[in-house]
């Protein structure tokens, strides 16, 4: 005796038929942290000195950033190099200076204090910063938003198709997160400077322009509805 076939769960039958639907979402939102790179230079013809020189500047960036207390989230110091630069005449191994690099990277929230600092580092000798780049921070609230905003977005697609039959849903069946992103970067669209000043007098303060960042979310869900009448 053969034995009827079972469908298999959440199988859709006319008895239980289903609606899948996507619900999306895009937010606009201000940046929450903003980061810049600080390139700390020093050359001579001495090898030693040009260490002893480029641990001054170092120092002195360190402490010039520490300054600037609890603005700054994040001081971190990333790559060290002290390279010899050969000679272009002669031969054998001759060595005509020392370049020495120390790279920084600096994360603020307080964006009035990011302008000044921006231009204060860059008006120090033989320094650079790149930057800024604005972000969100991982957890920030932003992310959930866009997810609630998803599965509003889902839940009232599928119920304008249930209600185009005339009839209602009765339950959830699946709920994905097919996607969730914040712009890149270090995200969001990035604008990128780069100083090399030596002044007497202090600049003054860059106005810098807080860029907006994108936030989007996608979810794909599976309703079943009370079949129509058709």
């Amino acid at each position: 005796m053969t034995t009827p076939h079972q469908p298999a769960p959440h199988h859709p039958t006319p008895e239980a038929p289903q609606v899948a639907v996507r619900g999306e979402a895009r937010l606009e939102v201000d940046p929450e942290i903003a980061r810049i790179a600080v390139t700390v230079s020093a050359r001579g013809t001495d090898r030693a000195a040009t260490l002893a020189d480029l641990t001054r500047r170092n120092t002195h960036t360190l402490d010039l950033v520490k300054t600037y207390g609890e603005a700054v989230e994040k001081l971190e110091t990333g790559a060290f190099s002290i390279t010899p630069e050969p000679s272009k005449h002669g031969r054998g191994e001759r060595v005509r200076a020392y370049q020495g690099t120390v790279h920084l990277t600096v994360e603020l929230a307080d964006f009035t204090a990011l302008g000044e600092l921006t231009t204060r580092l860059a008006d120090l000798d033989l320094t650079r910063v790149d930057g800024p780049w604005w972000a969100l921070r991982p957890d920030s609230p932003a992310y959930a938003e866009a997810r609630r905003t998803a599965v509003t977005e889902a839940v009232h697609r599928a119920r304008a198709y249930a209600t185009a039959l005339g009839t209602t849903l009765t339950a959830l069946l699946e709920l994905s997160d097919t996607d969730l992103a914040a712009p890149p970067g270090l995200t969001g669209g990035t604008m990128r400077m780069a100083f090399a000043a030596e002044t007497a007098e202090a600049p003054p303060a860059l106005d810098l322009e807080p860029q907006r960042q994108t936030v989007t979310a996608e979810v794909m869900a599976r309703f079943t509805m009370a079949p129509p009448k058709l």
